[in-house]
């Protein structure tokens, strides 16, 4: 059984609590193991059978517990947002204390706008979302430079809704998009079960989502 290690678990149903409903699922294929910040939140997932830790990702102490916790067989799935100024940081530390710990893979969850797709953004966007955007690509950076396997997803447009089986990954496309939080989840545990992290990019979107949903 391998570990699933999450970041980013929030009770507000976002891409990682959906991933960790999935991973549920199979219990005998996962064992699930997360930080979260709130902690009667860590009671809830404890409940389901999650090994929680309270606490923030930018505390080393912390970051170094969690992840020797969940051991060396563990991929890593992060879907960390939070404020721009922490996001760099904190990935910066996810990654250096899991080839400390000897966590070899990891999938990094970012966004359309990052790295090598930053031209793609329009003016407006990029005031709006810029910041942001820019933490991120420091993050993928510091990944794809690591001695980790990896995978990058660059979602576009998060909505709300049902899982549709359609999402597509683009490799050093461009393209645009909208994609439901709970089909997003579905490609990353598909990702992770394959046990295949081809230190790829890939952008994410469902083509059968009209472009023009907010």
């Amino acid at each position: 059984m391998k570990t699933l290690l999450l970041f980013g678990v929030s009770p507000k149903m976002g891409t990682a609590y959906q991933v960790l409903q999935l991973a549920l699922q199979q219990p005998s294929q996962w064992r699930c193991v997360a930080l979260v910040r709130n902690a009667d939140f860590a009671k809830q997932l404890n409940q389901q059978g999650v090994i929680t830790l309270v606490g923030d990702a930018t505390d080393e102490a912390k970051i170094k517990e969690i992840c020797e916790l969940a051991g060396t067989d563990t991929v890593i799935v992060s879907t960390l947002g939070g404020s721009a100024s922490v996001h760099y940081d904190a990935h910066r530390l996810i990654i250096d204390t899991a080839e400390d710990i000897g966590i070899k893979e990891m999938l990094l969850v970012t966004s359309l706008g990052c790295g090598d797709s930053w031209t793609t953004m329009s003016d407006r966007a990029k005031q709006a979302f810029g910041q942001a955007l820019r933490e991120k690509s420091l993050a993928e950076v510091w990944l794809q430079t690591s001695s980790l396997n990896y995978n990058i997803l660059r979602p576009g447009g998060l909505l709300n809704g049902e899982i549709t089986g359609k999402a597509e990954c683009y490799y050093q496309q461009e393209v645009h998009g909208h994609i439901h939080r709970t089909e997003l989840a579905n490609v990353i545990i598909q990702k992770i079960s394959a046990e295949n992290l081809d230190n790829r990019v890939y952008a994410v979107v469902d083509p059968s989502l009209s472009n023009d949903k907010k």
